[in-house]
C-alpha cells in the first residue's frame, strides 16, 4: 500500500492534465515510457535492497559501489528534495483546505497539518505505517470507482451516456496531434510523478521481514500502478476531447462533470488533500530515516542518532520537519524568489538518484556475482544490458530537459548542487585521511 499510495497524488488528480495538454491522447505513450523507466529502476532497487535492506537505501548502495562521497552526496540531496517538496505539498493542502473555512488562514492549516504528522512520525513506526495505509486506501479507492465508472461510460453502460467510440482518440488532430515531439514533451512532463516509490524500500528496513517485503512491493506495486495511471488517462483521454479547456484545470474533475458526478470538484478536491497530507507524512519518514543513515555512518552530526522509547530517531525526524517548516515559510513569503530557486535546486534530484540507483546495481551485481553470492531474492531483468539501457533511458531524459528553458534551470541547478555536495564529501575524505596519517605517524612502533 505504501508502494501504490506514494505515487498517486496531485501529480496524478491535477497534474496529468499539463502532460495531456503537451501530448494529446499520446500522452498514453508518455507514461508509458516514464513508468517503464520507474519500473526498472525500483526493481534494480528491489534487488540491492532484499540483498541488503537498510533505511539509507540507494545512498547506503551509493556508498558501497563508488564510495563514501557518492552515498553523501545522494542522501543529502535526497533529504534536502524531500523537505523542500513537504513544504509544497503543505502549501497546496493548505490552499485548498482555506477554501473551505476562510475563516482560518492558510499558514495555521500549515501548521495544524505539519504538527499532526510530526506527531504521528515521532509516537512510532506504526502510527507511520496506519496513517499511510488509509491514506493510499482512500486514493486506490478513488482510481477504483473512477476506472469503473469511465469503463461504463466508455462501453456506453452507464445510465444517460453513450459511447464516444474512438472520436477523441483519433479525431482532434489524431492520436498525436504534437506528434513525436509531443510525446517526449509529455515524458518530461509526467516522468517525476513516479517520484514516491523510493519511500518503500527504506521503510522495508523497518518491516518484520525486510526482504520479503521489498520483495513482494518492488513485483507488485509498480506494474499496478501502470495500470491505474495509464488506465485512467486513458478514461480521460478517450471521454473527453484532449484539448477540452476543463481538463487542463483537472482531468479527472473534468470526466466526472461530464458523467454528471454531483460535487465533482469537492469529491475530487478532498481527494487531492488526502494525498498531499499522506505525501508529507511520507516524505517526513523517507526524510528522517536517510537523515539518520546518514549519522549512522558518519555523514550527519551524531546527535540525530538519539532514538525514544518508541524505537523514533526523533530529533532527526525534528530536524526534517524544522528545515521542511522554514521551506514553507519561504514559500509562503518569497515564491518566486527565494523558494523559486530552492526548488529549482532539487528539480532535477529524482533522476540523480535513478542514475545512482542504476550505476550502483550495476557494480554491486557484479560485485556478488565474482564473490559466487547465493543468488538475490530480487533479481534484475536482462542483467546488465537492460542496467545499461536504464541508464541510457535517464540520461537521455537529463538530456532532453537541457533543451527546455524552464526545465534547463532545473538540471543546472541540481548539478551545481550535487557538485557541492560532492566536494564537501571529496573535502571531508581529505581531513579523515590526514587524520589517520597523523595518528599513525605519532602512534609509537
Amino acid at each position: 500500500m505504501l508502494g501504490l499510495g506514494g505515487v498517486i497524488g496531485a501529480g496524478l488528480f491535477v497534474g496529468s492534465g499539463a502532460g495531456v495538454a503537451l501530448a494529446g491522447p499520446g500522452i498514453l505513450i508518455s507514461y508509458a515510457i516514464a513508468g517503464t523507466l520507474a519500473l526498472l529502476v525500483m526493481r534494480m532497487l528491489g534487488e540491492m535492497s532484499a540483498a541488503d535492506p537498510t533505511p539509507g537505501s540507494f545512498s547506503v548502495h551509493a556508498e558501497r559501489a563508488f564510495g563514501r562521497w557518492a552515498g553523501f552526496t545522494v542522501g543529502w540531496l535526497y533529504w534536502l528534495m524531500l523537505v523542500v517538496v513537504l513544504s509544497v505539498e503543505a502549501t497546496g493542502a493548505a490552499a485548498i483546505a482555506s477554501g473551505w473555512l476562510p475563516a482560518v488562514p492558510q499558514w495555521a492549516w500549515v501548521l495544524m497539518f505539519i504538527t499532526f504528522f510530526t506527531a504521528a512520525n515521532l509516537a512510532s513506526v506504526k502510527n507511520f505505517g496506519e496513517l499511510e495505509f488509509w491514506a493510499a486506501a482512500l486514493k486506490v479507492g478513488a482510481i477504483v470507482c473512477f476506472l469503473g465508472l469511465g469503463l461504463l461510460a466508455v462501453l456506453g453502460l452507464l445510465p444517460g451516456s453513450s459511447s464516444p467510440g474512438l472520436a477523441n482518440l483519433t479525431g482532434h488532430g489524431g492520436f498525436l496531434p504534437h506528434g513525436w515531439g509531443g510525446v517526449v514533451a509529455g515524458v518530461l512532463a509526467v516522468t517525476f510523478s513516479f517520484g514516491g516509490l523510493e519511500v518503500l524500500t527504506i521503510a522495508a528496513a523497518e518491516s518484520e521481514d525486510p526482504a520479503r517485503a521489498v520483495g513482494r512491493a518492488v513485483r507488485s506495486a509498480v506494474w499496478r500502478i501502470l495500470v491505474f495511471y495509464i488506465g485512467s488517462l486513458a478514461v480521460v483521454v478517450t471521454l473527453l476531447p484532449w484539448n477540452d479547456s476543463e481538463i487542463g484545470r483537472s482531468p479527472y474533475v473534468a470526466v466526472l462533470e461530464h458523467l454528471g458526478i454531483p460535487a465533482a470538484g469537492q469529491i475530487m478536491n478532498v481527494v487531492v488533500v488526502v494525498a498531499l497530507l499522506s505525501a508529507i507524512n511520507a516524505n517526513l519518514y523517507g526524510a528522517s530515516r536517510m537523515v539518520f543513515s546518514l549519522a549512522e555512518r558518519g555523514e550527519a552530526p551524531r546527535a540525530l542518532l538519539a532514538v525514544n522509547r518508541e524505537g523514533v530517531p526523533h530529533r532527526a525526524v525534528l530536524a526534517s520537519v524544522g528545515f521542511g517548516f522554514a521551506s514553507v515559510v519561504l514559500n509562503l513569503l518569497w515564491p518566486n524568489t527565494v523558494f523559486l530557486y530552492l526548488l529549482n535546486t532539487v528539480g532535477a534530484v529524482l533522476l540523480v538518484v535513478w542514475l545512482l540507483v542504476a550505476a550502483s546495481q550495476l557494480r554491486l551485481r557484479r560485485r556478488m556475482e565474482q564473490a559466487g553470492a547465493e543468488r538475490p531474492a530480487v533479481r534484475m531483468w536482462g542483467f546488465p544490458y537492460v542496467t545499461w539501457l536504464t541508464l541510457a533511458g535517464v540520461a537521455a531524459v537529463l538530456v532532453l530537459m537541457l533543451t527546455d528553458a524552464d526545465a534547463r534551470v532545473q538540471v543546472l541547478c541540481s548539478a551545481v548542487a550535487s557538485a557541492v555536495l560532492a566536494g564537501i564529501a571529496w573535502a571531508r575524505d581529505v581531513v579523515r585521511r590526514r587524520r589517520r596519517t597523523a595518528l599513525a605517524v605519532s602512534s609509537p612502533a
